[in-house]
């Protein structure tokens, strides 16, 4: 389903030349739901962007369904985004004047639908993750716990190929979290292949599948100690900006 070979990542600041992914080769089966583990600055949230075609890699080969998506152009890519891939991140990035149905029919605006075909399927997806009775709620009258469900709504709300979560729990207290992750498995027993990106190994636990990158290399050696707390400042600037472009260009 997803395949990467051989990507390297390289951030250009000043004169200087900075590595940040070496090498990388992953692959991901349809249904499967893996976890990337890593320390702060270890290229893990570059290399979900990259899966996410958020950012594209210096060199290297993604193929999607077989579809070499680097050759896409930008327009392309924005499709691919937008039909194929669900996002979760730690911060909801909930629209906070609009309702819960309201921000989970967000991704349906370009999708040819009628107003009333969107409101059906955005109640759906609320239904899906236990918010049938919160949907004209406004972020500001739910929990922590509840807005992120509102955004696993929006993120499966176009039935993507592939579920994105970065930190999906690293905002919430740990009964919230517990049951963000249990919805995730929920998901995933029906079909929704997931990759979530977490620096906790008892999230982690919660996949078929894990792998540790440290210094922008993949760890075969699962057994050694991981970890301290999630990115460094410049990838969340760099994430936050690109999600706050990407709203802007769908409303």
């Amino acid at each position: 389903m997803l395949e990467l070979k051989n990507i390297y990542k390289d951030y250009i600041q000043g004169k200087m030349t900075v590595p940040v992914l070496n090498n990388i080769s992953l692959s991901v089966e349809k249904g499967e739901y893996l976890a990337i583990m890593g320390p702060s600055g270890s290229g893990k949230t570059t290399l979900m962007n990259i899966i996410g075609c958020l950012d594209r890699p210096t060199s290297g080969e993604y193929l999607l369904d077989g579809e070499d998506v680097l050759s896409y152009k930008d327009k392309a890519l924005s499709d691919v985004r937008l039909k194929s891939i669900g996002f979760v991140f730690q911060s909801f990035y909930l629209l906070s004047r609009q309702s819960a149905l309201d921000n989970v029919s967000l991704p349906l605006i370009y999708s040819g639908m009628s107003k009333k075909e969107r409101k059906e399927k955005a109640l759906q997806a609320l239904e899906r993750v236990g918010l049938a009775d919160r949907v004209d709620f406004k972020p500001t009258q739910l929990s922590g716990g509840q807005k992120q469900r509102v955004a696993i709504a929006r993120a499966i709300v176009n039935n993507p190929k592939i579920l994105l979560a970065d930190e999906p729990t690293g905002a919430l207290d740990s009964k919230s979290g517990q049951q963000i992750m249990e919805l995730f498995q929920k998901l995933n027993d029906e079909g929704v292949t997931v990759v979530m990106i977490t620096h906790d190994a008892d999230i982690a636990g919660f996949a078929q599948r894990r792998i540790l990158i440290r210094d922008g290399q993949i760890v075969p050696d699962l057994s050694q100690p991981i970890f301290q707390p999630q990115h460094t400042d410049a990838e969340t600037k760099a994430q936050e900006a690109i999600v706050e472009k990407e709203a802007t260009q769908q409303l």
